[in-house]
């Protein structure tokens, strides 16, 4: 039987950027979507660069509470969706877990209702 194609196919070797055309169209395509993405005049916010896991002396106490009471939302998840996979006895302790972690997350929640915003 006779195969229509090469094996393997055969591919073009050359880069898009070997010619000086297809540099300067992309380029121009760059400028583009600077152009659309990006107008001119206006900066784009600046990113808070932030260690991850990192718990230090300039972290505001609400973005403290706010990562704490994600954690807590992630892990109770995270218990009850295990628990379902566990055999009864198992089960009750992983979702008596998840209960405290809820109490515990409800608790952060509460502070963050709580707390005074700065003026």
């Amino acid at each position: 039987m006779i195969k229509p194609t090469p094996n393997p196919p055969e591919t073009d070797p050359t880069s898009p950027y070997e010619s000086l055309d297809s540099k300067k169209l992309n380029e121009a395509a760059d400028r583009a979507l600077d152009h659309y993405l990006c107008p001119p005049g206006s900066t784009p916010p600046p990113r808070k660069i932030r260690g991850m896991y990192a718990v230090t002396a300039d972290n505001k106490n609400e973005e403290l509470l706010t990562d704490a009471s994600e954690t807590l939302a992630s892990a109770k998840t995270i218990a009850q969706d295990v628990a379902s996979l566990l055999p009864p006895s198992q089960r009750r302790v992983l979702l008596g877990i998840a209960q405290l972690i809820m109490l515990g997350e409800l608790a952060v929640n509460r502070v963050l209702d709580n707390q005074q915003m700065p003026d």
